[in-house]
Order: C-alpha cells, then sequence, then structure tokens
C-alpha cells in the first residue's frame, strides 16, 4: 500500500486546520502558503473533505474552512479512507471484489487478512489529535 500525495495533503490540511482552529473560518490561501502546497491542489483535497463531512465551508468574506468534529474525533483510517478509497493491501480483499475461485485454497488469503487488519488497526488508532502533539525527538515529516 502507496499512501498518495493526496492523502498525505489531506492530514496536513486537517492537522493545520485543527491547529489553527478559533471559531473562524480559515482561508485556503493561508492553509496552503503555511503547508507549501499548492492552492490548487488544496481545493481539490478540501473539496473531497468537505463532501464527506470532515471540514465545513463558508463562502465571500470571512470564508474558508473549519473542522466539523474535534481533532480527536477524526481518525487517521478514517481521513485516508476518504482519500485514498479503500486502504486492503490486495485486490482480492476489496469488499467490491468477486468471489475468489481460488480463496479456499489460497496460502497468501490469511496473510493478507492479517496485515489488512494491522493496517486499520494502526491508522484507526491514531488521530488527529495524536498528531497534533509534537515528540521533540521526532524529526519525522509527514
Amino acid at each position: 500500500m502507496m499512501i498518495s500525495t493526496r492523502g498525505r495533503y489531506a492530514l496536513r490540511v486537517l492537522i493545520d486546520l485543527a491547529e489553527h482552529r478559533n471559531g473562524t473560518y480559515i482561508p485556503l490561501k493561508e492553509i496552503a502558503a503555511r503547508q507549501e502546497i499548492s492552492l490548487k491542489y488544496v481545493e481539490q483535497v478540501m473539496s473531497l473533505l468537505s463532501a464527506n463531512g470532515m471540514v465545513s465551508t463558508a463562502h465571500g468574506k470571512g470564508g474558508g474552512y473549519q473542522l466539523d468534529h474535534d481533532p480527536s474525533d477524526y481518525r487517521v483510517g478514517d481521513i485516508l479512507r476518504v482519500t485514498e478509497g479503500s486502504l486492503v493491501p490486495v485486490v482480492c480483499l476489496e469488499e467490491s471484489a468477486s468471489p475468489c475461485a481460488r480463496a479456499a485454497e489460497c496460502r497468501t488469503l490469511p496473510l493478507w487478512k492479517k496485515l489488512s487488519r494491522a493496517i486499520s488497526e494502526c491508522l484507526d488508532g491514531v488521530t488527529l489529535a495524536d498528531l497534533m502533539r509534537v515528540d521533540p525527538t521526532d524529526n519525522y515529516v509527514i
């Protein structure tokens, strides 16, 4: 599984909204500037997040975006499912996949199921609030 730029940027944008929330809407140009992401790309990401009920938008003067919920209510897994689609490691585990004729004797299927559960458990166990906590020993950047 490879997380695309869209998924990584969605996390960065939502963390930015969470860190700068004060009850007002935040203009996209401010978010784009702080995150060093093109305004066009931020617009695409925000449109997707808005359509899936993760952010609210207001147009006109004083407009922009804000989180719909508390940062602790946003699971990373949910955000990535919105931006990436399914997080399963193999096609045969997709909800829409046709039943595999070899499933009964597939020696690798248990491995893929275990990996899929581990991915979901890991990503669903982390929230935006968790990502907002700064660890001075961690220099990793999303």
